[in-house]
């Protein structure tokens, strides 16, 4: 039996070319390596509140089994490693798992990279405390069929971390003219405004799927220091959400 996939072929293949500058910070994905303190934050605080961990404590997410979805080079699932969690990376640009193992290795880290769809994993019956979906959703064919195989991934009381771009004229101007043409942070045609996602649209996909949204925060960027902070109200442009299965 065929698993149903929400993957992208097209938005895999613009991955697929960059695959090599994962790890460069002024590469074709300096904008990641730019944003990843402001979500890892955010994703730190919100594990070590699900589950009661002391991130000052040695290895705090030790016992804990997180799945980065669309992980990419290993920018979320090493320091995830590192904090002491069993860490899957899974990705469907099947060029990025050499360079994420790779990686990984140089780093002395042991991680679990593997070439697949999020649907794949749910059909083995895999199943994890947290599950990362960051900067992936507005990447799929599906984000309803994508949410639901995220809940599915998750243990009871399990903890969903995923973030995205909203939808407005000022997403617009940031993330397409801004970020692709005028900055050049990234290709021309990476990201596709129109499949972008409003607040209150994940949410309901979060509902649909099962989950319970906690909470949501916006992550923006200040062009005066030049880095990313978390704000309670601004989630206009980047923004990142958490809830748990029931």
């Amino acid at each position: 039996m065929e698993t149903t996939t929400t993957i992208d072929p097209a938005e895999v293949a613009k991955f697929e070319a960059m695959a090599a500058e994962w790890w460069d910070p002024a590469g074709k994905f300096k904008p990641l390596h730019m944003l990843n303190p402001c979500r890892l934050d955010y994703i730190t605080a919100q594990i070590a509140a699900q589950f009661g961990r002391d991130l000052k404590a040695p290895a705090p997410f030790a016992g804990l089994r997180i799945l980065d979805i669309g992980c990419g080079g290993g920018l979320l699932s090493e320091p995830m490693a590192r904090l002491g969690a069993e860490v899957v990376g899974a990705d469907a640009a099947e060029r990025n798992i050499p360079v994420a193992r790779l990686h990984a290795e140089q780093s002395g880290l042991t991680i679990d990279y593997r070439h697949c769809a999020a649907e794949d994993l749910a059909a083995t019956g895999e199943r994890f405390d947290v599950v990362l979906a960051m900067e992936i959703i507005e990447h799929v064919s599906n984000p309803q069929g994508f949410t639901d195989t995220c809940a599915a991934l998750l243990k009871s009381g399990g903890l969903m971390i995923c973030s995205t771009l909203n939808r407005n004229p000022k997403s617009w101007l940031m993330a397409i003219v801004g970020a692709e043409r005028i900055m050049r942070w990234l290709p021309v045609g990476t990201h596709d405004w129109t499949k972008f996602i409003t607040p209150d649209e994940l949410f309901g996909l979060i509902r649909k799927a099962g989950l319970d949204p906690m909470d949501r925060k916006g992550m923006v960027f200040n062009p005066v220091t030049w880095g990313w902070k978390l704000s309670d109200r601004d989630l206009s442009v980047n923004y990142v959400t958490a809830s748990v299965k029931r």
